[in-house]
């Protein structure tokens, strides 16, 4: 839709659609008024799955927000959160953003107040709306507030429901609009000759960066007429204040209220000019002042762009006083500071990185953050990593990448001379320019594109050699110094996340091992009945749950069908489940009744662990005439899908969950189950899904059971897991039993 130019540049919006640009306008506006705010952004869905775009902004300078233009839902930031849970996000003050969203002020670690509320109707998310305000540290945002707020997320969903149902566009796709601000107003004429007696030059700015007043000492100090100046944006107006150093210091004024002061240097240099920069924020706009500098002890690292077209360099060096190629405009500024947008934001995403890899557990998850957080900032569309194994370096993670070109690399030994294995060798970065400087390089490569440029970097964690990671870009391009040190450093972050991940794999490993053992390994073969077990480890955390099935024949002839759930996960919950599978079949196998043998294993939980409780359902089956006897406490109801395919919940009488209540009571319930119907029992892990009521989860199996083919009944087990066994993030276990009868009626 919309898109926006390179920093201090205006965005465009003359490809947004009229329809959309003015129902987001409206509303960004009305947000604004509402709550007392000085900013607002809307996000909202684009066509990449999981991707919410910031589509419009207003208030304050867009360029300085560019590394939160792209939210992926699964992020641990506020507007992800509102957007998953369907729930507002209100923030008074940066000690509670601190307490729940870190990743938030490690990038903005300012003193402002951000409310998000998403934009629903009915079962459509269409995004989030978004509003910053001074903080109020210590009160939470009121409830008129709040109020005010959801009612203008409210009238932005019937909006763009609305708009969607006469065809409009409402997913986002490219860079956001800004919303233009009226033209600064240059001040009254006494407070103008007031400032114009100043020695200190003088500028005053709105809330989006715009010039208003320029006084005399400015004009002289920069050289240019105040005509030349107003209404033009900052950035624009003097591109060396442009700078991705400064980035941060013009969001503290502009978001935090408080005064900010640093240095910044004009023009090339030598002889570049050092200034001090002084920014005093209000509700209303920004004053800025300047005044001539000494180079100061601390100075901002220059930026150059390097020539696509020079030789292929591959050290990592970090002399920064390289900027004698820059040219320097009429204005005295750098008429050409190149440093794109996408570069600058790059500065900022070291520190989501760093904190998103302390969250990420498992080699896929390490790997899929990096996806998501280093490529985006450094304009990278390929990533491959390579984990080292008895000297040979095996693929274990790719994007990007033709199809299969990357496997003839796979399990390449260390001896073999490649970018991707001498980087490991010799511990030392790579870059290459241009896919020529890459074959000159390494004659005889393959390669998988004619354009474009590669940096190889090693992965080594506390000395020790972990693999390497390849980053691909679609184009030539130069390797600032800036970015080579930030490349290698954020290489040994993710080579350290990738060591722990592997600890990790191998740990999870043995746990799965420990859950096996403590689960049947293969059900009773009876007549008339057949059985189907199934279970699915979580993915969340690294240890074992304490989900458990069970089928055991008892000296009766009856077959006792078992499923329960102990809270909790770790060593303590399998333990304690181990001991209830070992309970639950000891009172079995004694003849004990279903009632009987649900209140003794309550007993014996309360004896062995107080305070650990457990959810369990058992029934007892006669195969020959179909007769059920069950008992249930605290577990998820059973299903029964019948001959004629119509399934059911069943609705069984039940106690309170086991180690609760030592004279809690069991009360069993009688049915029947006829030649050709199934039974199922389940664990939670199975039907819950996050923001999602669990009836809804039961009603999803039901129609799933009663979808299915009745036999075999290993496919109808596997149908009904599927689902959850390809997820990639399962919070909880999952235990499935089956039981069909197959036959003995008369």
């Amino acid at each position: 839709m919309a898109r926006a130019d390179s920093l201090g540049a205006a965005p465009d919006t003359g490809d947004a659609p009229d329809a959309t640009a003015q129902v987001l306008v409206r509303a960004a506006t009305r947000a604004v008024e509402a709550v007392g705010g000085y900013a607002a952004g809307i996000y909202l869905r684009s066509p990449t799955t999981g991707l919410l775009l910031l589509a419009v902004f207003t208030g304050l300078p867009l360029q300085l927000f560019r590394p939160w233009w792209r939210m992926n839902v699964n992020r641990p930031y506020p507007v992800a959160e509102a957007y998953r849970s369907g729930q507002a996000v209100l923030l008074p003050d940066a000690e509670s953003a601190m307490s729940r969203f870190p990743q938030l002020m490690a990038g903005l670690p300012f003193t402002f107040a951000s409310l998000y509320e998403p934009v629903t109707a009915g079962t459509e998310r269409f995004g989030v709306l978004v509003v910053l305000r001074e903080a109020t540290p210590g009160i939470p945002v009121g409830t008129g507030d709040r109020e005010r707020l959801r009612r203008a997320a409210e009238q932005l969903a019937a909006d763009l429901t609305a708009l969607a149902a006469a065809g409009g566009r409402v997913l986002w796709e490219g860079d956001p609009m800004g919303v233009p601000a009226p033209p600064p107003e240059a001040g009254a004429e006494g407070a103008r000759r007031a400032a114009d007696r100043l020695a200190q030059a003088v500028l005053s700015l709105d809330r989006e960066g715009r010039i208003g007043y320029v006084n005399t000492a400015a004009e002289a100090l920069l050289g240019l007429d105040g005509p030349h100046l107003r209404g033009r944006l900052l950035w624009e107006a003097l591109p060396w204040l442009g700078h991705p150093a400064y980035e941060d210091h013009f969001r503290a004024g502009f978001m935090s209220g408080e005064p900010v002061h640093f240095p910044a240097r004009r023009g090339r240099h030598p002889p570049g000019q050092w200034l001090s920069v002084d920014l005093y924020p209000a509700a209303d706009g920004v004053t800025l002042t300047l005044g001539t500098l000494a180079k100061p002890a601390y100075a901002p690292a220059s930026r150059t762009r390097q020539d696509p077209d020079l030789d292929a360099d591959t050290d990592t060096d970090t002399d920064t006083d390289t900027d004698t190629d820059m040219n320097v405009d009429a204005d005295g500024g750098y008429a050409d500071l190149d440093v794109s947008a996408d570069e600058a934001s790059a500065l900022y995403r070291p520190v989501a990185l760093a904190i998103a890899l302390t969250e990420a557990v498992t080699a896929r998850q390490v790997s899929a953050v990096v996806t998501e957080e280093l490529l985006p900032a450094f304009g990278g569309r390929q990533l491959a990593i390579y984990l080292l194994d008895e000297r040979h370096l095996y693929l274990a993670w790719e994007t990007g990448f033709p199809q299969g070109f990357l496997n003839r690399f796979d399990g390449v030994s260390l001896d073999v001379r490649l970018p991707g294995v001498e980087t490991l060798t010799t511990g030392r970065p790579m870059f290459f320019e241009s896919m020529q400087h890459l074959a000159a390089a390494y004659p005889g490569i393959p390669l998988d594109a004619d354009v474009g440029a590669r940096a190889f970097l090693p992965l080594i964690a506390s000395g020790r050699p972990v693999g390497s990671c390849i980053l691909g870009f679609d184009s030539p391009r130069g390797f600032s110094p800036e970015e080579r040190t930030v490349l290698t450093a954020l290489a040994g972050l993710i080579a350290q996340a990738l060591a722990r991940a592997r600890r990790y794999d191998s740990e999870v490993a043995l746990a799965r091992g420990l859950q096996a053992a403590l689960l049947p390994h293969r059900l009773p073969v009876r007549e008339h009945v057949d059985t189907v077990g199934r279970y699915l480890p979580g993915t969340q955390g690294m240890e074992v749950g304490g989900d458990w099935y069970d089928v055991v024949e008892t000296g009766a002839g009856l077959l006792a069908l078992v499923i329960g759930d102990v809270q909790g996960h770790g060593v303590a919950a399998a333990a304690t489940m181990g001991q209830l599978r070992s309970a639950v079949r000891a009172f079995a196998l004694s003849g004990s009744t279903p009632e009987q043998v649900v209140s003794g294993t309550n007993q014996l939980l309360i004896d062995l662990d107080p305070g650990q409780f457990a959810s369990c359902c058992y029934m007892l089956l006669d195969p020959a005439s179909g007769s059920v006897m069950a008992a249930r406490a605290g577990h998820p109801q059973p299903l029964l899908r019948h001959p004629d395919g119509r399934t059911e919940v069943l609705d069984l009488a039940g106690g309170v969950v086991l180690g609760i209540d030592p004279e809690a009571s069991y009360p069993v319930t009688e049915l029947r189950l006829t030649t050709g119907s199934i039974l199922a029992l389940y664990t939670d892990g199975l039907v819950e899904k996050p923001g999602l009521d669990i009836d809804v989860g039961v009603e999803r199996l039901r129609k799933a059971l009663e979808a299915a083919r009745p036999s075999p009944l290993t496919e109808t087990a596997d149908r009904l897991i599927s689902e959850a066994g390809n997820t990639a993030d399962r919070p909880d276990d999952i235990a499935l039993l089956l039981a069909s009868r197959t036959g003995g009626d008369p």
